[in-house]
């Protein structure tokens, strides 16, 4: 039976604390494989049998109900209409309105009527109407058997404060928690709006050409082959090619470059980019779920099932602190006055004040939001990052692994000089090396058969044979032709001498005579110099792999100040070699490549790092990270991200527990009251989501 991944809008939720609660739990029931709740976007991720479906969205929905009875789960389908619908919704209502305006008046009102029964009767309806929502929805949660949570918490508190007399603070707490709980929620409402406005960059319709006429469709209604008019300042809807038409494209939401691209007939353009003039036709090579744009938003949207440690740990650090401090709580409201330290009236406030600082929402909201605001600026930089749990590597990484080329050099090869032995011709060397090498795709045999400007002709060629991290064979009109590395020509027993140049050399053999050697010259990367500059501030150990000969990779490293260098690499060595590299390495190791063949290194890498990648399926299969466009120092900006949204973190972490631990310390000693309680509640969970929000700005 198939195990298929399913996903739910939980329209409502609000709280952080409940939803790992409900991700807990259903992650226990037996049908499921996996279950994960990304907070930030309301969003519930369910494995399992498909056979399953039915019975596990009713037995997950029972759960979310049993936690929060106000959210609801909704399915994929249904989700659109009903996020915009819940997204366009105030904070407060007007009937919200009306009620706090008329408790607040009777709180005032109430601080200056001497009558005590007048004064606590006023003091009760200005507390129902400020805070019965918080009272109703506790005795809901202890029906279903929810005990720790801040509707409990609150309830408590601000109840045994009434009946210690206290009636103004009780009612001042409920109001300033009531004010604090809109604050946070509108933070990160808007946090939540700031990240997913990066990610605006699909297409909300497209022009689909029908015969001469122009029809306005959804974009996941397109299919190959389809033509598409693309008018100025409208964002391209699919992959695809230009059939009519010239003009510019911003592609900055895709790869983060602000330089325009000019495109025109022929020309490959990626959905999600912008058209700055002119008219284009264009034809879609891709059908919407594969496209460029659809992908990007898959990775983004679907990184929060990746969680860093740091997120699992809060999780499973909030089960336990609540209950912990409830239980301080109590001691302190029992034991001392029992010892004789004090009347109970005076303990019980203190152990109401440790009551409303339990709550661990300011650190469950803040640390997802934090680690998914790096994800989604990363992205608007081209750096497409699929778990918190890579940024939390890549904040953590020692030792970074690069591939030579297509990574540190431009990977576009041109032939540089033909060198001839016995008595064979430079024609009869190129002539022969680029009919053997017009089947293979890698980059050098293309800037062979690029250097040989007659037409191939196909039927010649015979026998082809790719030998891989050696070279080819095959056999040209009936003559064999070998064209590889030195390892190649010495199995088929040609003893020739070791040329040393900066350039790849490719040796060639006509019917087992050496006829001399192709030098191939790549172009350094512009910016891989100051790349390995500003990763070697960082103190970050930089090596080098390539199947290039030493001469050659020893060039290229001491160009760009790389000092680690390993060369004559066949695919499987690479792997050898990063295992070495990874077990001399105390912290993690990233591996840097381009995806042509390097879906092994990658896999085995802490984290991988496919460059240029966004057509490659196996490369961004593999990868832990995908940048968009072949830049190097996108490495860089990905690693000094990952250390800001690190920073952040436990910036929030600190802030967290920092005030609640002082908080509980000086209630202890009486030195604090329940306002300093709720600040340190509300009041701190509104500055870790505003902390967070710096990442984005």
């Amino acid at each position: 039976m198939r195990v298929l991944k399913y996903e739910f809008y939980l329209d409502g939720l609000g709280c952080a604390n409940c939803a790992a609660k409900m991700e807990k739990r259903i992650n226990e029931l037996e049908e499921v494989n996996f279950a994960s709740i990304d907070f930030v976007n309301k969003k519930l991720i369910i494995d399992t049998e498909e056979k399953n479906y039915n019975n596990v969205s009713k037995k997950a929905e029972e759960i979310i109900k049993s936690i929060e009875s106000h959210v609801n789960l909704i399915s994929h389908e249904e989700e659109k209409h009903l996020h915009e619908h819940s997204h366009s919704e105030a904070p407060l209502t007007k009937e919200d309105i009306i009620k706090y305006t008329l408790g607040i008046t009777l709180f005032i009102a109430m601080l200056f009527i001497k009558n005590q029964p007048l004064k606590l009767a006023m003091a009760f309806i200005s507390y129902i109407l400020i805070g019965g929502d918080i009272v109703v929805n506790a005795f809901k949660n202890i029906y279903k058997g929810q005990v720790f949570d801040e509707n409990f918490l609150m309830t408590v508190a601000t109840f045994g404060a009434f009946l210690i007399g206290e009636y103004p603070e009780a009612i001042s707490v409920m109001l300033f928690y009531k004010i604090g709980e809109t604050l946070q929620d509108m933070a990160v409402d808007n946090s939540r709006k700031s990240i997913k406005s990066l990610l605006q960059i699909k297409a909300e319709y497209a022009n689909l050409v029908i015969n001469n006429d122009i029809k306005n469709v959804s974009p996941k209604e397109l299919k190959i082959g389809d033509i598409v008019l693309v008018k100025a300042g409208e964002r391209v809807p699919i992959d695809g090619v230009v059939i009519e038409g010239k003009s510019s494209l911003d592609t900055s939401a895709l790869t983060g470059e602000s330089m325009p691209r000019f495109i025109e007939e022929g020309r490959e353009v990626l959905s999600g980019s912008i058209n700055l003039d002119g008219v284009i036709k264009v034809k879609a090579t891709k059908s919407y779920q594969n496209s460029t744009v659809q992908r990007i938003m898959d990775l983004v949207e679907n990184a929060t099932q990746h969680k860093a440690k740091t997120e699992k740990f809060i999780t499973k650090f909030a089960r336990y602190y609540t209950p912990i401090v409830v239980l301080l709580a109590l001691i302190i409201a029992v034991i001392p006055p029992f010892l004789g330290y004090g009347d109970f009236s005076k303990w019980v406030y203190r152990a109401l004040i440790f009551l409303v600082v339990s709550c661990p929402c300011a650190l469950v909201i803040s640390i997802p939001l934090s680690f998914f605001s790096g994800i989604g600026l990363a992205s608007k930089k081209g750096i497409l990052i699929k778990g918190s749990n890579y940024i939390e590597a890549l904040s953590d990484v020692e030792s970074i692994v690069f591939d030579k080329t297509g990574t540190l050099t431009e990977g576009r090869f041109k032939v540089d000089d033909i060198v001839t032995e016995n008595n064979f011709t430079k024609e009869d060397v190129l002539k022969y090396a680029s009919y053997v090498e017009s089947l293979s795709n890698h980059p050098i045999a293309k800037s062979i058969v690029d250097e040989y400007e007659e037409k191939i002709d196909s039927s010649k060629i015979s026998g082809y044979r790719e030998i891989p991290g050696f070279g080819v064979e095959a056999l040209v009109e009936d003559k064999k032709v070998v064209a590889g590395n030195k390892k190649l020509m010495e199995q088929i027993g040609l003893d020739i001498e070791n040329i040393n140049k900066s350039g790849t050399i490719v040796y060639i053999s006509i019917d087992s005579v050496y006829a001399g050697y192709i030098e191939i010259t790549d172009v350094i990367k512009s910016s891989s110099k100051e790349t390995i500059k500003r990763l070697n501030s960082f103190g970050i150990s930089t090596y080098m792999l390539t199947g290039d000969n030493i001469d050659v990779a020893q060039s290229v490293a001491k160009e760009i100040g790389i000092k680690n260098v390993y060369a004559n690499l066949l695919p499987q060595d690479k792997v050898e070699k990063l295992k070495e590299i990874k077990q001399s390495s105390k912290c993690k190791v990233v591996f840097v490549g381009d995806g042509i063949n390097d879906a092994p290194v990658l896999t085995l890498a802490d984290v991988g790092i496919a460059m240029g990648a966004l057509g490659q399926d196996a490369a961004i299969e593999a990868a832990d990270v995908v940048i968009t466009t072949d830049e190097i120092d996108k490495v860089y900006e990905a690693v000094k991200l990952s250390k800001f949204t690190r920073k952040i973190v436990v910036q929030n972490i600190l802030l967290a527990l920092g005030i609640k631990i002082l908080v509980l310390i000086l209630a202890t000693f009486g030195l604090s009251n329940m306002w300093e309680a709720v600040f340190a509640d509300v009041g701190v969970a509104l500055l870790a989501v505003l902390n967070s929000r710096r990442i984005v700005k």
